[in-house]
């Protein structure tokens, strides 16, 4: 393309992108509070806080959101409920929190069955998962919900003690969330949950012997190296976790036709180039951890397999005991998606190596 062509291109390109943008100058203005689940760390600087600045910055100035850390606003394990009564506006938290009142809320968060996030955010935006999320938390919590935020496979534990073998997890004190505090007694291991400010002194103190938080790169600034020696991945209990932002359904109410498109768009820009930093730091983080004096342990495969299988074996038998109508439309939505994808490593990717044929 000649240089004058691809500048005229381009020139079209910027005026499409900032139309929009002037449009959502003009309207009602708004001072809304965010509560969230998180002290600080990647989720609230990706997560929460990209939300707010981009929903500013999108808008002309129009949406001013402040962000609250875990606690401040309510039960930092309890967003949706601080959101619904209230308190505050918006929410960003992790769905998989409220597994106890309704095991759906897991399958949308990410557990040991899941695909990678890949896979999830295709099944998110283009096979129907936001619209059964939204639903889902509409009809059973009376909250407006959309992904935002979402991460690579976690770490699979900061440890004190070295982790490879299925008899290495046999009485291990972790902290973990979600159905992963069940699956983990199917493991041996002796899980307990708490929120997230109170891990690094538990972990510290000896209270817990590991932990799993977030992936390589989020778990840096959580320190959890400094006191756990061992590092292990993959995160087998997490191979992908989408996060969530809820909204009251009274304020969501007020918004023009136009305002909640650029929600659900801002929303979707957040968690894409969420997922695009947390991988390219992830990428990184190994190295870092060696550096820091950490050992770093891979999962022998007979974990990776039993974990996978207790969670799709998990997942199954809810989705046959019909206790939950979501549960079994949302877990067969992406077991249909799992199916299509079959084989996508083989067509999808290039070997980068030659392979001996002695």
């Amino acid at each position: 393309m000649k240089k004058r062509e691809f500048l005229k291109t381009g020139g079209a390109v910027a005026a499409a992108m900032s139309f929009p943008l002037t449009v959502q100058a003009q309207g009602a203005t708004y001072n809304w509070k965010m509560a969230t689940g998180w002290s600080g760390g990647p989720l609230m600087d990706l997560g929460a806080k990209a939300f707010a600045e981009k929903m500013e910055q999108f808008s002309g100035g129009r949406f001013k959101i402040q962000t609250f850390p875990g606690g401040a606003l309510g039960n930092a394990l309890k967003v949706p409920e601080t959101v619904k009564n209230g308190v505050a506006e918006l929410g960003h938290t992790w769905m998989g929190y409220d597994w106890g009142k309704d095991p759906t809320t897991v399958l949308f968060g990410g557990y040991a069955g899941s695909f990678d996030s890949e896979r999830m955010l295709h099944w998110l935006y283009v096979a129907g998962g936001t619209e059964m999320q939204r639903k889902f938390r509409e009809q059973t919590d009376d909250v407006i919900s959309m992904p935002l935020f979402i991460r690579t496979a976690e770490a699979f534990l900061h440890s004190r003690k070295p982790v490879r073998t299925l008899n290495d997890l046999k009485g291990l004190k972790l902290r973990t969330a979600g159905a992963w505090l069940e699956m983990a007694k199917d493991l041996g291991a002796a899980p307990v949950t708490t929120a997230g400010g109170d891990v690094y002194p538990m972990l510290e103190r000896g209270a817990i012997d590991a932990t799993e938080w977030g992936t390589l790169y989020e778990n840096i600034p959580m320190g959890f190296h400094k006191v756990a020696k061992y590092i292990i991945y993959p995160g087998v209990h997490q191979p992908t976790a989408p996060f969530e932002l809820v909204i009251n359904k009274a304020a969501w109410a007020k918004l023009s036709e136009a305002d909640k498109k650029l929600v659900d768009m801002v929303a979707k820009l957040v968690t894409l180039e969420s997922w695009l930093k947390v991988g390219q730091e992830d990428a990184k983080a190994l190295d870092f951890y060696r550096k820091s004096g950490n050992t770093v342990i891979e999962l022998s495969p007979e974990v990776q397999y039993a974990a996978r299988k207790i969670g799709l074996d998990w997942a199954t038998k809810t989705a046959k005991e019909n206790k939950y109508p979501f549960f079994a439309p949302v877990f067969d939505s992406q077991q249909a998606l799992d199916k299509l994808w079959e084989g996508a490593s083989g067509w999808r990717s290039v070997k980068t190596k030659a392979v001996s044929s002695k």
